[in-house]
């Protein structure tokens, strides 16, 4: 069994940056990866909003990240799943499709996955017109139309964040009411450019090399009606990745994410989380590289016992 100081789970922004700070602290260090190293960032068409970078692809911001680590020393084993978790021990057991480790502390930085509508069109315009992140996809819809999907208080922010940049932005939702905060649904009120399509789903997205067009039908009576836009803004929420976490012990909130404190530290002693697997309520590159670094020397300083946190 391979024995490390630290192991961690993910090679997202998050795992990439706890493994820059774990290996520069001297801590034999790990990362295990179920798909190939980059996570969501590698799968972003254009990020403008990353300090350093005026425009850079996601993929290349990944490449960059993945790169620098790789040089501190990190070992990385991409397309090796974890498959189960023993946290409660002194020494931490990792256990994937391979083989088994063992280590003295294991951060935790395994995602996020979009919830999809699950119709016609949405695989197919990924990245073309199909986004799940207003924030970071927005600015590319300047003075376009767009549909956003949900009735919550994701949906409803990020209309409210579109209506300032997109001519026109569609809200379909399936009921008659959001689900929203009230202040959130007086502001979406207020804006001249929303229009809300009630009691309607999306049945199909269509498009060529981009999206054109949207079908929709109303729940009550399957009448059809179909959309202009350039941009679809899924926003029904997502799910995070804390299966294995979980069931090892460790404590997430009624929507899965993982319980973290201010240093990113869990219930279990010795086992951290950084990234959108956790309840941190911003869901950004940048926000995911802080609290990496933040987890491996929080890592570092439960290892090695510096003066300065005895």
């Amino acid at each position: 069994m391979e024995k490390w100081d630290l192991i961690i789970i993910g090679a997202g922004a998050a795992g990439l940056a706890a493994g820059i700070y774990g290996s520069r602290s001297g801590l034999k260090t790990l990362i295990l990866e179920e798909k190939l190293a980059g996570g969501a960032t590698a799968d972003a068409p254009i990020v403008e909003n990353y300090p350093g970078f005026m425009q850079i692809s996601g993929a290349e911001l990944a490449e960059k990240m993945l790169f620098h680590c790789k040089k501190t020393g990190v070992v990385i084993r991409d397309l090796e799943a974890v498959t189960a978790l023993v946290l409660n021990g002194e020494l931490k057991k990792v256990k994937t499709s391979r083989t088994e480790y063992e280590a003295t502390a294991v951060i935790i930085a395994t995602g996020a996955h979009y919830r999809e509508i699950g119709v016609k069109g949405e695989k197919e315009f990924r990245g073309r017109g199909v986004s799940y992140c207003g924030v970071c996809d927005g600015p590319f819809f300047k003075g376009k139309k767009v549909m956003v999907v949900g009735g919550g208080n994701t949906a409803c922010a990020t209309t409210l964040y579109l209506s300032n940049l997109a001519d026109e932005v569609f809200v379909v939702h399936r009921r008659d009411a959001f689900r929203a905060e009230e202040a959130l649904v007086r502001d979406l009120a207020s804006k001249g450019n929303v229009k809300i399509f009630w009691n309607m789903e999306i049945q199909e997205i269509k498009g060529d090399k981009a999206v054109k067009n949207v079908v929709l039908r109303r729940v009550q009576t399957d009448e059809i009606r179909e959309v202009a836009v350039d941009g679809v803004f899924v926003q029904i929420g997502e799910y995070a990745n804390s299966e294995l976490a979980k069931e090892a012990g460790v404590e997430s909130d009624e929507e899965a994410r993982i319980k973290i404190d201010i240093r990113q530290r869990t219930n279990v002693a010795g086992v951290y989380a950084a990234g959108d697997v956790t309840n941190h309520p911003v869901k950004q590159i940048g926000v995911a590289v802080g609290q990496g670094i933040t987890a491996a020397l929080e890592a570092y300083a439960y290892i090695k016992r510096p003066y300065y946190r005895t």
